[in-house]
């Protein structure tokens, strides 16, 4: 039996699965101010946006060395940009996380470790990759 055929029986999601479910969750936490605000990590938001995406949209940096793309701040911004304002504009942790479990239910990251999250802008496939395979490049 496979690697991925054993997660699906068990119903187990990957490591790689969870390790961007906790992103994101650490994602929403920030942006809903449930740090303390002196203590915390600040992101950047992105002000002007009316298009898809979240009112809490971020803003995409571009990093010249390799050092700064795999900080937390730089390889979240797509992923959370992809959640729909219906996921990420609730009031606790636990709704949002039972709503990003409704909204990514049929990924296939989430059983197989070889596959990409859908959704989420192509050029920030490599280093979604690379962090959750704990690549240093």
């Amino acid at each position: 039996m496979s690697y991925t055929h054993r997660f699906l029986r068990l119903k187990l999601p990957t490591l790689k699965y969870r390790r961007l479910r906790d992103d994101i969750i650490e994602a929403f936490k920030i942006t809903h101010d449930m740090y303390d605000p002196d203590a915390s990590l600040r992101l950047a938001y992105h002000s002007d946006s009316i298009t898809r995406g979240n009112k809490y949209k971020l803003s995409n940096h571009i990093f010249h060395y390799d050092l700064r793309k795999y900080y937390f701040s730089a390889r979240i911004v797509n992923i959370w940009n992809s959640v729909p304002n219906h996921v990420v504009d609730v009031n606790t942790v636990n709704l949002f996380k039972t709503r990003l479990d409704k909204f990514w239910a049929n990924q296939d990251v989430k059983y197989d470790f070889t596959a990409e999250l859908t959704g989420t802008d192509q050029c920030m496939k490599y280093v979604i990759q690379s962090f959750v395979l704990g690549r240093v490049i």
